[in-house]
């Protein structure tokens, strides 16, 4: 789980830096495009291992779209803006319990 915590705070600040007007502007039309498929990357690293922890994917998965989209000018500021926060809230929160069943008791 704490790599995926991890992940999730590295990839939430990359996010929050792409998502600054023009500076994320120009590190990714200045980089050719790549730190979108550098972002694609992480976010699936990030929601296997949130998976695989049990905790939240929805910063996850706003990030992949993000990083599809994000080539279109104001809608990819929003979207980095929108992953970032979803991110480091995700990050923030403690692991939540997944309601499996009770094992059987033997008497």
């Amino acid at each position: 789980m704490q790599t995926a915590k991890t992940l999730k705070w590295v990839t939430g600040a990359l996010e929050l830096v792409l998502g600054i007007p023009i500076l994320g502007g120009l590190i990714v039309m200045g980089f050719w495009y790549i730190p979108l498929g550098i972002m694609f990357i992480l976010h699936i690293i990030t929601l296997v291992l949130s998976s695989q922890a049990g905790t939240s994917k929805y910063g996850s998965i706003v990030g992949l779209i993000t990083s599809l989209l994000a080539w279109i000018p104001i809608l990819g500021m929003i979207l980095h803006l929108t992953s970032a926060i979803l991110l480091m809230v995700s990050a923030a929160q403690t692991k939540q319990q997944v309601n499996h069943p009770a094992p059987p008791q033997s008497f």
